[in-house]
């Protein structure tokens, strides 16, 4: 498996070549299929549209929480179709991190 500066360096190929390919103006939605694309046809592992559920007092609760990609099961990428990324977008990145267990995580702004 690749090592995760590598890994990054892909996904971040990947979401460039997204965005040459639409341009700016699409919905995240659609940002979110044709980058899944991208990673399938570089033979990237992912998972997108990642339930994930808030465990509280021993009891597993679905809030409605969910990543948008998580790339060979180490890194979360949450993307984003915003003139400008904000501090809420940060503190969202965190709070899944904290929920998932994951540590890395890398945010396209599309």
């Amino acid at each position: 498996m690749l090592v995760d500066e590598a890994l990054s360096e892909q996904i971040i190929g990947a979401a460039i070549e997204v965005h040459r390919q639409t341009g700016p103006g699409l919905l995240e939605s659609s940002y979110q299929v044709c980058f899944c694309r991208e990673l399938e046809l570089r033979g990237i592992p992912f998972r997108a549209q990642v339930d994930l559920p808030i465990v509280y007092k021993g009891v597993r609760l679905e809030c409605g929480y969910r990543i948008d990609v998580i790339v060979a099961d180490r890194i979360v990428v949450e993307l984003k179709a915003v003139e400008k990324l904000l501090p809420v977008h940060e503190a969202q990145l965190i709070t899944y991190l904290r929920l998932s267990g994951l540590s890395r995580w890398l945010s396209n702004q599309l």
